[in-house]
């Protein structure tokens, strides 16, 4: 199939080239997917997208227009396509489910220990000559207790690690996971979880029932000085109320792999201009703040199972109408 790959980068075209082997045609393509550049579809019946892509109804009677029929996306969420215009349309969408948990899992990690321990503050000080260890108190994290909201594939391989670590794991979730109930995780209502936990990690989707899910309200039921970490999606968390609970001291440490308002932020080099996102950048002057720009699944493995999965949902449409894991309006198909 010829295929429009929206938003490029080096390691997309590298890992995506690599698994299409000659199959399909890409056409990799600089430019997010937008309605203004969604006409650059116009040639291809596939569409590869990620997830700072925009497929809004705009964009799909675009698509519908130029003959497309499938939208690959190369992630697991698909809350940026309008899934019941799509369905209207006739045009498949497809996700890849499952790529890496433990690549997220594993960075969920990194920014607890980096924000426990002060590395990101440390790092900045030792290369200016300052080895004082002045704000740099961290705690052991052996005996804490961790709180998970949502135990999918990521959550529970977080879980796993917390437990390997020596933590008291609490969860929360509609179908809790036998598998981690068997190795001591005590699933909880949503306060109990919010008012117990010193670190709190959210693994849950998007959804309209999860959107601001960490709120002023919420913040309020936390432990005070909780250490909050979102790998997840941006949106699940209200930022001004964040930011809030930071400034009051409800919030003692924050770390965030995904921002609300991230699409035009992350995934670009924006060194050289000034961030026009007044909120983002009041996060980044708190000192028990660290934010990466949505790098938690960016492992080699998991870019190849990505591209090897999105390849092969686009070959299984072209030979069958159906790709191997399509997603419809009220859930995953």
């Amino acid at each position: 199939m010829d295929v429009a790959v929206f938003g490029t980068k080096r390691y997309d075209a590298e890992f995506l080239g690599a698994a299409a082997a000659g199959r399909h045609r890409l056409t990799f393509l600089e430019p997010r997917l937008t309605p203004e550049t969604a006409v650059l579809a116009r040639g291809a019946q596939a569409v590869c997208a990620f997830v700072n892509d925009l497929a809004n109804a705009a964009v799909l009677a675009e698509f519908k227009a130029a003959g497309v029929r499938l939208v690959a996306l190369r992630s697991a969420g698909f809350n940026n396509v309008d899934l019941v215009a799509a369905q209207q349309l006739g045009i498949a969408v497809a996700n890849v489910p499952g790529y890496s948990p433990d690549a997220v899992a594993e960075h969920t990690l990194a920014l607890i220990l980096a924000l426990n321990r002060g590395i990101h503050r440390a790092w900045v000080r030792v290369r200016e000559g300052n080895f004082a260890l002045d704000g740099l108190l961290g705690f052991n994290l052996k005996g804490r207790t961790v709180g998970i909201l949502g135990t999918g594939r990521i959550g529970a391989a977080f879980a796993r690690i917390m437990l390997g670590l020596g933590c008291t794991v609490i969860g929360h979730d509609l179908a809790p996971d036998a598998e981690l109930v068997g190795r001591g995780v005590r699933y909880l209502p949503l306060d109990a979880v919010l008012g117990a936990a010193d670190i709190l990690s959210l693994h849950c989707p998007l959804t309209p029932q999860t959107r601001h899910l960490i709120n002023a309200a919420t913040i309020a039921r936390m432990k005070p000085g909780v250490m909050l970490i979102n790998t997840s999606r941006g949106g699940i968390v209200d930022t001004r109320a964040v930011i809030a609970g930071l400034k009051s001291g409800a919030i003692g440490h924050l770390g965030l792999d995904v921002y609300e308002e991230e699409a035009g932020l992350f995934f670009e080099n924006l060194s050289d201009q000034v961030i026009g996102d007044d909120i983002f950048a009041r996060l980044l002057t708190f000192p028990n703040v660290l934010v990466t720009g949505h790098q938690g699944f960016f492992t080699a493995e998991a870019m190849t199972a990505i591209a090897e999965t999105t390849m092969a949902n686009i070959t299984a449409f072209e030979a069958t109408g159906h790709a191997l894991h399509e997603v419809v309006a009220g859930g995953a198909g």
